[in-house]
This record gives C-alpha cells, sequence and structure tokens, in this order.
C-alpha cells in the first residue's frame, strides 16, 4: 500500500531541514526559496514499539516495519495559483499525494530570512490556503460546466448528484473555505468527491517548527495557529526542526534518547511526526510474529479480515477461509503464540470481522 504525505509551506519555513530529519535522502537546505526544485520522496519507517517487543518473544530472522513515503515539495509563494514561483509544478506535485504535512514557522531567527519579511504562521498558512482554494475553485467550475445542462434538463441522476456536490464546494471555496470544510452525506457524494481530487480537500496536519526553548510547550505563534484552525477538520504538531536535525547526527540509540531526557521530551518530534502522518491518512497496523519474520502490515481503519489478508498477498483475499487471532497484550502477557491458543486467547474470525489495530493475524486460505 504505497501512500504519500506532501510537506508544503512557504520558502525558509524548515521544510527542507524537517524531511532531512526524516530521511536519509539529503534535501538541499539552504537559506534561499526554490533550494528544492524537485520533489524529493523518502520511504520513512513508521515506529512501533511492538515490533521489537514481539521479537524479543519470538527471535524472527528479520523485523519488518511498515512505512510511509514523504515528498518535500517546492516552497511556494503568493500567486502560485496563477504560476507564480513554481506554482503550477507545486501544485502538479502536491495533487499526487494523500495528504498535507504543512510546515509553519513559529520562531524568530534573524539569521534566516522569510519570504515577506515577518514572522507571521497565520498569514503564511491563508497563503497558502487561499492559492490552492483558487486552483480548487478553477477545478471545481470547469467541472460544473461540463454536468450542468444534464443535470438540469437531461434528468441524469449521477449529473444531478455530482452538480450537487460541486455546488456545496463552490460556495465553500468562494467562502474562503477549504474543500474539507464540506460535510458530504452519501457514499456516492463521497466517492464523487474523491475523484475530483482536490487539494483542499486532502487531510492536513499544521506541523509548527519552532526554536529549541518552544519545542516542549509551543509559544506565541503556536497558540495563534491553534485558534485559526480550531474549525477545521485539521491536526497540529510542535516540532523543532534545528533540535531534530541534531538528534539526526547521534550515532547511538543511547545517545539520542540521552538528549531527548536532558530537553525534557519523551519522543522525537520526528518519530510523532511520522505517527501522526500514518494516522492523518487512516491507517493502523496489523502484526504477523513468525520464526521467519516479525512484520507490521498497513491498512485503512475499518477493513475487513478478507480485506487485510489481501495486503499480504491478494490470493490470500481471493481464497479467504479464516483469521486466526491473538490480541497483542494477551501474546505479549502469555509469551508465545502456543501459549495463547491453550489460554483459549487465539479467536477464529470469518469474512465479517472488523481487523483492529495491533492484531496478530493469521489467515487461513485456499486458491
Amino acid at each position: 500500500m504505497s501512500l504519500q504525505c506532501g510537506i508544503v509551506g512557504l520558502p525558509n519555513v524548515g521544510k527542507s531541514t524537517l524531511f532531512n530529519c526524516l530521511s536519509n535522502a539529503k534535501a538541499q537546505a539552504a537559506n534561499f526559496p526554490f533550494c528544492t526544485i524537485e520533489p524529493n520522496v523518502g520511504v520513512i519507517s513508521v515506529p512501533d514499539e511492538r515490533l521489537n517487543k514481539l521479537a524479543e518473544l519470538v527471535h524472527p530472522q528479520k523485523i519488518v516495519p511498515t512505512t510511509v513515503e514523504i515528498v518535500d515539495i517546492a516552497g511556494l509563494v503568493k500567486g502560485a495559483s496563477q504560476g507564480e514561483g513554481l506554482g503550477n509544478k507545486f501544485l502538479a506535485n502536491i495533487r499526487e499525494t494523500d495528504a498535507i504535512l504543512h510546515v509553519l514557522r513559529c520562531f524568530d531567527d534573524d539569521n534566516v530570512t522569510h519570504v515577506d519579511g515577518s514572522v507571521d504562521p497565520v498569514r503564511d498558512k491563508e497563503i497558502i490556503d487561499y492559492e490552492l482554494q483558487l486552483k480548487d475553485l478553477e477545478t471545481v467550475e470547469s467541472r460544473i460546466g461540463k454536468v450542468q445542462k444534464q443535470a438540469q434538463t437531461g434528468g441524469d441522476k449521477t449529473a444531478q448528484l455530482q452538480w450537487g456536490v460541486l455546488l456545496q464546494f463552490k460556495e465553500a471555496l468562494e467562502q474562503g473555505k477549504s474543500a474539507r470544510t464540506v460535510r458530504l452525506n452519501t457514499k456516492d457524494e463521497q466517492k464523487f468527491a474523491r475523484e475530483l481530487f482536490l487539494l483542499t480537500n486532502k487531510p492536513v496536519l499544521y506541523v509548527c517548527n519552532v526554536d529549541e526553548a518552544s519545542a516542549l510547550t509551543g509559544n506565541r505563534y503556536v497558540d495563534a495557529v491553534r485558534n485559526a484552525i480550531r474549525d477545521e477538520e485539521a491536526e497540529l504538531l510542535i516540532v523543532a526542526a534545528k533540535i531534530e536535525s541534531e538528534i539526526a547526527e547521534f550515532d547511538s540509540y543511547e545517545e539520542r534518547e540521552l538528549f531527548l531526557q536532558e530537553l525534557g521530551l519523551q519522543e522525537s518530534g520526528v518519530s510523532r511526526l511520522i505517527k501522526a502522518a500514518y494516522k492523518l491518512l487512516n491507517l493502523e497496523t496489523f502484526l504477523t510474529a513468525g520464526p521467519q519474520e516479525v512484520r507490521a502490515w498497513t491498512y485503512e481503519r475499518g477493513w475487513k479480515a478478507p480485506q487485510c489478508a489481501g495486503v499480504i498477498h491478494t490470493d490470500f483475499e481471493k481464497g479467504f477461509i479464516r483469521a486466526e487471532v491473538i490480541k497483542y497484550d494477551d501474546y505479549v502477557r502469555l509469551g508465545s503464540e502456543a501459549a495463547c491458543k491453550e489460554a483459549g486467547k487465539m479467536s477464529v474470525e470469518g469474512k465479517e470481522y472488523v481487523v483492529q489495530d495491533g492484531d496478530i493475524m493469521h489467515f487461513r486460505f485456499n486458491v
């Protein structure tokens, strides 16, 4: 399951620095706009402490975490929807992603220039929102022109449904609201909305890039952003990219942990960001554990057992018979699959079973 989160923001807000911390791929971090011209892609392992715990019990040959792709996209400027800066390229790159990590500068530093001359994360957010909304409005108006006649005179029910959805999006966008604020009631409406690939309909996580002193509690800039997004379907995360770049330089896990403790942080911002991105995409993890490997598998929240079986191999879904399920806590408490089975903690589930995050699965199939 290949899923991408795009890191976006104005130039010089810390996007590439953050990306460098997330990935072994080194995007150029420089103090001028457009140092990232082509999107850099990093495949990022999702931290999951459960894998290590299972490995201690199973002693597998290898551990395989699940992953998310992170794309560092060139900085956007005012007028991007009209092609200013690298606007059209930016908009094409972001359209291909599944979710947006919107980095906002929430720190003062005279040595790092701001493209608009002053630090104001709410203004920066509104600049990008406005450009994306303008592009979405262009998309929506174009589609309205194609379906309006059929909807009004042709009696085409599909066209009528599409027209109704488009009008709702048009109204919201003209009011300066993002498409994600529109509430669609039916599955058919939601399906059509996804097919439009609207930029402002993607889930978004606002990443407030702060200075070291604000890494734990945030600051007035973060408070302003939190207030600005209170009516949005969006999440907020505080990260100090400069600290994260220092953490990335440590060779050992112990050194990193000691550094975090000195700062009063329980977990690195990068780790929290990856987990938040995973959650943003509505993803969860089921596990498999055996002598060959302990592995995390990605699935969408709400999927049933056969769909999850198909993540491992399409034949598993086609020939699905049943799933043998052990809850992670039971496995760790009892110490092995055999012990769980003996204690009656292994359940046998059919096609209607909704898989839960952390389930340890074994699928039976016949093709």
